[in-house]
């Protein structure tokens, strides 16, 4: 006999005689990690077997998830979430102190750092990482400053091996004054710290074509510059980065480099960008903790505004009031 009743609000038309239990059965839900209310009222575990249903029962079956209000619009690498869409760097500072409010008003949850020798000579005391809140903070270690393959790899290889993480934001520069990307490098090394296990994030340029070939290497990301590294232009590069959003959607796209101030960031996300990646423009800036803060906001809004969708442009006016009841 089949009878229909209500679960999770949705009809469904089930077997009679059947009990909670052998409905959980049905449905491959996990027992020991579920709570069912019939008809408004909860049932305990140990009824589960003795409660049968009847027609018009309503259950609601609920299970644990992440509180608040759920996050629909998750920022995704490689299968990490992300809270925030904002990742920070953690050199140029005037003090460690003054780069962790700045890391705290930020809200990131992720930090870059470079790989750098001990200097053995230095006082001793405390560390940068110190001043990093790991249990609430990614670090992202990176190979600033190298300038071929060979250099790139054994980085990140060390930055594994000193127990920061497999995860790397690679560079391979090709210009001294512009630090601009060696692509072709940039690709290689990619291709071999996939196939050793690393997560890679490539600081490339805005090249649909070098995007692809990163993509195939195995690139985690793209993270395309919005303008040259410590510059402080903004965007320069509008349409590329269009173009890229529109065309890059197996991997996340980050800008990495160019933004100055807080509008910057939001146009890299009305563009379509899932993070900005920035240091100097907070760690320089006059009060590097308030301009922290007005960066998150700005990737907040941005992100907002570019699935809220903007009006189209158009070269005459549209007038917002009605013309009707006009006296």
């Amino acid at each position: 006999m089949k009878i229909e009743i209500r679960l999770n609000g949705e009809a469904c038309e089930i077997s009679a005689p059947l009990n909670i239990a052998e409905l959980l059965d049905r449905f491959d839900l996990p027992k020991d990690r579920v709570a069912v209310e019939r008809n408004r009222s909860i049932v305990p575990k140990q009824q589960w077997d003795s409660v049968a249903l009847a027609a018009g029962d309503e259950l609601e079956v609920v299970h644990f998830v992440g509180g608040g209000s759920g996050n629909d619009d998750p920022f995704v690498i490689a299968g990490r979430t992300f809270k925030s869409r904002l990742v920070v760097g953690t050199g140029k500072y005037s003090s460690n102190q003054v780069m962790a409010e700045a890391h705290r008003r930020s809200g990131t949850d992720m930090v870059t750092v470079a790989v750098r020798r001990i200097d053995l000579k230095a006082p001793k005391g405390q560390s940068l990482l110190d001043f990093i809140d790991r249990g609430k903070i990614m670090i992202l270690p990176n190979t600033a400053g190298c300038y071929n393959v060979d250099d790139a790899v054994r980085t990140a290889r060390l930055g594994r091996e000193a127990g920061l993480s497999n995860w790397v934001k690679l560079e391979v520069i090709g210009d001294e004054r512009t630090l601009f990307p060696d692509t072709a490098a940039l690709v290689e090394a990619t291709r071999i710290l996939v196939k050793e296990g690393f997560i890679v994030l490539p600081y490339t340029n805005d090249d649909l074509v070098v995007a692809r070939k990163l993509i195939d290497a195995g690139a985690a990301a793209i993270m395309p510059l919005g303008a040259p590294i410590g510059s402080g232009m903004g965007i320069q590069n509008i349409a590329n980065i269009r173009i890229l959003r529109e065309m890059i959607t197996r991997v996340p796209l980050i800008v990495d480099a160019g933004v100055g101030t807080a509008s910057d960031a939001t146009i890299a996300m009305e563009l379509g960008a899932d993070g900005v990646l920035m240091n100097i423009a907070i760690a320089a800036a006059k009060d590097p903790g308030a301009m922290a803060e007005a960066m998150n906001h700005a990737i907040q809004a941005g992100r907002l505004a570019y699935k809220a969708g903007r009006i189209q442009r158009k070269l005459y006016a549209t007038a917002s009031s009605s013309m009707e009841g006009k006296i």
